[in-house]
């Protein structure tokens, strides 16, 4: 499977459904009309910061992006070789609404994520390595074996301030849309 291909028909198809312009889309996920544009033709693929917004923007999970319904194996979304590498151990899951995440940080990677939509919940555990965690503007570090929950609908960031690459899991948890 090609990820980015897939990626672009989907952020296309959910933009069509809506009925959006693309200026409509910039505006509700503060990634540029150009940006958007060049990433549904399959020119551009974003960054994991990028996706980010635009899943927030959408309101939709950030695995709907890159893993279709009853693929398998499991894909690795890994833009353009980033240091941030994001492989979905379980997509997001409708009844339960959650989506659960393995990432792994090269060493000195930073990553800062936009806001959620409001009422997401993002759990944090930290299976190999050191990681530095950023919420609301205050920094903590996260070792293995250890885990962190918060609200997701604010700025939150990962940073790698080691010589080894950091492995964590990220189960993230939607709220119900009305």
């Amino acid at each position: 499977m090609d990820i980015a291909y897939y990626l672009a028909t989907t952020l296309k198809r959910l933009r069509q459904q809506r009925g959006w312009s693309l200026s409509r889309l910039a505006n509700e996920t503060g990634v540029s009309k150009a940006m958007l544009g060049q990433i549904e033709r399959h020119e551009s693929s974003p960054t994991v910061a990028t996706l980010w917004k635009i899943a927030t923007g959408l309101n939709v999970p950030f695995s709907v992006f890159i893993v279709p319904e009853h693929h398998d194996p499991r894909p690795v979304y890994d833009p353009q070789q980033q240091a941030m590498v994001i492989t979905p151990l379980f997509p997001f899951d409708k009844a339960l609404r959650f989506d659960h995440l393995s990432i792994t940080l090269a060493p000195g990677a930073f990553s800062e994520s936009t806001p959620h939509e409001k009422g997401v919940i993002e759990h944090v555990v930290v299976i190999n390595g050191i990681l530095d965690l950023c919420i609301a503007g205050q920094w903590q570090t996260v070792s293995a074996n250890h885990g962190v929950r918060f609200a997701g609908d604010q700025t939150h960031a990962y940073r790698n301030s080691t010589a080894e690459t950091v492995l964590f899991h990220s189960l993230i948890h939607y709220a119900q849309t009305p």
